[in-house]
């Protein structure tokens, strides 16, 4: 797909140094430039670097722990809105993105959304309660990946990785990386599946 776009707006370039003159031509190359460039950086509605699923398939059966160490099936979510974040206390990038998870499930907890915090971290969850208090996120619950498990089952590799799963309980698409989940684009992402 980046291939073809690079070459569509090459031809686009081209077309309009040869035909200066010619405003059809012009306007043609100017709106496949328009349509292409959100394509390449994300989609319309998308934050930049979310890979979205063709075709939404179930999620992986996860399984993780509260702070109290009762186990929690990523199904329990079912009927909601989830986004699984897989992060850790020593990872900067975590630490960016971790406050926007703390405003979005804020402003759209009545309305279906749960954000599922689950730290790889290998201290005690008192260190990740600690960290959450101590930088005033008081509404996101936190869970526990301690060994790894759930995080292998959901197939992911690297700190932080967010997936985003619809109400029927299908992964719809990833994100690896930090970005700030309630900014325009995440929140017009996310909204969509909280109105459907």
């Amino acid at each position: 797909m980046v291939v073809f776009a690079l070459l569509l707006i090459g031809a686009g370039l081209v077309c309009l140094v040869l035909c200066m003159r010619d405003l059809g031509v012009l306007m043609l190359a100017a709106a496949a430039g328009f349509w292409l460039l959100p394509h390449l950086v994300g989609g319309p509605n998308m934050p930049a670097g979310f890979q979205a699923l063709e075709q939404p398939q179930p999620a992986p059966p996860a399984v993780f722990k509260t702070a109290a160490g009762k186990r929690v099936k990523l199904a329990d979510f079912r009927g909601r809105v989830v986004l699984v974040n897989l992060w850790a206390t020593s990872c900067a990038p975590c630490q960016s993105e971790i406050p926007s998870f703390d405003r979005l499930q804020a402003m759209y907890q009545g309305d279906g959304l749960a954000v599922v915090a689950l730290s790889s971290d290998n201290a005690s969850s008192m260190t990740v309660r600690r960290y959450l208090q101590r930088n005033n996120l008081q509404n996101i619950t936190p869970y526990f990946d301690a060994d790894g498990t759930a995080a292998m089952t959901l197939n992911v590799h690297k700190l932080p990785t967010t997936l985003l799963i619809d109400r029927d309980g299908n992964l719809v698409g990833w994100l690896n990386g930090a970005v700030q989940w309630d900014g325009p684009d995440a929140v017009a992402l996310i909204r969509r599946y909280l109105d459907s």
